[in-house]
């Protein structure tokens, strides 16, 4: 008999987690997959809590027990955190939270922090205004791969990119390469272009801004194969 009900709770317990995860909504508005996957410009901003402030939890974390979340309680709260002066890429906003996404500036590779932050723990960091053309070029380094901006003819800039992330067996790349005019105005703090057709043709677009000294790369993840993004914030090299 016990062995019967133990089979028999068995089987309803499966079925309810089957019926949670099949109920799962990745474009949910209350849960953060982060900011590269919104369709909002990502901005970038600065985390002004002292000392540090948690990450938020999304409803379907811990096995779907986070239904309530994100709240400023202390069950939404994760174990994760950043501290004063981290960068964060910026995207939606739900109630008091901003979805973000954060990797540390010294990865060797590309680790991404994924979560819901309270927005009062934000300050947005203001794209360089009116950037020259000394502005943009270099070599820019982020894990995995690097966009090199050089002056080209005419005023323009020649812009390529090259990308790889390694997978359980082998890798993915990607690239994209455009020559854009350079308008050095308050009104045009950003570069974007689409692929030349080298590459990736219409399907790779590509968004720059200078913040601070880094360089913002926005894409829409069609510049490579499965799983390549250019997202991030670059440095550049000496």
């Amino acid at each position: 008999m016990r062995a019967a009900f133990a089979v028999l709770l068995g089987l309803s317990l499966s079925a309810v987690l089957a019926q949670q995860a099949s109920a799962y909504d990745a474009y949910d508005p209350a849960n953060c997959n982060g900011a590269g996957e919104e369709k909002r410009p990502i901005t970038v901003s600065k985390v002004t809590a002292r000392p540090r402030i948690n990450f938020v939890k999304s409803p379907y974390d811990d096995d779907f027990t986070a239904a309530t979340c994100p709240a400023a309680t202390k069950a939404c709260q994760k174990r994760d955190y950043l501290v004063t002066g981290n960068l964060v890429l910026a995207g939606a906003s739900r109630g008091e939270f901003t979805c973000v996404s954060y990797q540390s500036p010294l990865a060797k590779r590309q680790n991404w922090a994924n979560g819901w932050l309270p927005t009062a723990a934000l300050t947005p960091v203001a794209p360089m205004p009116s950037p020259k053309a000394a502005d943009w070029t270099g070599r820019w380094t982020h894990p995995g791969g690097h966009v090199e901006i050089k002056a080209g003819e005419r005023g323009k800039l020649r812009i390529e990119g090259e990308m790889v992330v390694p997978t359980a067996r082998d890798f993915h790349n990607g690239g994209f390469k455009a020559q854009v005019p350079l308008q050095a105005t308050p009104q045009s703090a950003t570069l974007a272009f689409t692929d030349d057709g080298s590459s990736y043709g219409d399907d790779c677009k590509v968004r720059m801004q200078r913040i601070g000294p880094w360089l913002l790369v926005v894409d829409n993840a069609g510049c490579g194969g499965a799983g390549v993004s250019f997202l991030g914030l670059y440095r550049r090299g000496k």
